[in-house]
C-alpha cells in the first residue's frame, strides 16, 4: 500500500508559516480548532509541527508575553525551544508500517517530498478507517 493513499494534501490542510508572529499563528490555531499545526518556511520546506503547549512553555520560561511582543515574536524563534518528544514526519516512501509506528504516538503525521518540501498529512483517523473497511471486506 502505497502512503498517498492515505494523504490528505497540502491544499487541503492548515498550516502555519514559520515567519508568522505568535498572534497569526494562534488566531490561525483557533480558527481551525487545532492543538497542534505544521508549521512550514515560505519556499514550502517542512519545519515541524507547533502545540499550544509550546506557546504556553515560551510565555512561561520568558516571563510572559505582552500583546506587542506577540505581533513582533516569530513563530520560528517558538520552535527553537528543545522538546521532549519531537514531533516526527514521514517521507513519502514511507511504508505502512513505519506510517503505522509514527501514528501511534502521534495525531496525524506530516509527509514530506524527497527534498524535504511539506506535501501534506495522514491523519490517525484515516489509517483507522482504511483498516476497518479492509476488516468489513473480510468478514
Amino acid at each position: 500500500m502505497n502512503i498517498a493513499y492515505f494523504l490528505t494534501l497540502k491544499k487541503d490542510t492548515a498550516f502555519l508559516y514559520d515567519d508568522y508572529t505568535l498572534r497569526q499563528a494562534l488566531e490561525k490555531m483557533r480558527a481551525h480548532g487545532y492543538t497542534r499545526i505544521p508549521v512550514i518556511s515560505r519556499d514550502g520546506r517542512y519545519i515541524g509541527v507547533v502545540a499550544e503547549g509550546d506557546f504556553l512553555w515560551y510565555m512561561l520560561d520568558h516571563g510572559g508575553v505582552s500583546m506587542h511582543e506577540a505581533e513582533e515574536l516569530r513563530l520560528r524563534e517558538i520552535l527553537k525551544r528543545e522538546r521532549p518528544r519531537p514531533f516526527k514526519s514521514a517521507g513519502i516512501t514511507a511504508t505502512r508500517e513505519e506510517l503505522i509506528k509514527l501514528a501511534m504516538d502521534q495525531n496525524f503525521v506530516p509527509v514530506t517530498d524527497d527534498d524535504g518540501g511539506y506535501i501534506g498529512i495522514v491523519t490517525r483517523r484515516n489509517i483507522i478507517k482504511y483498516f476497518v473497511g479492509e476488516q468489513s471486506l473480510k468478514l
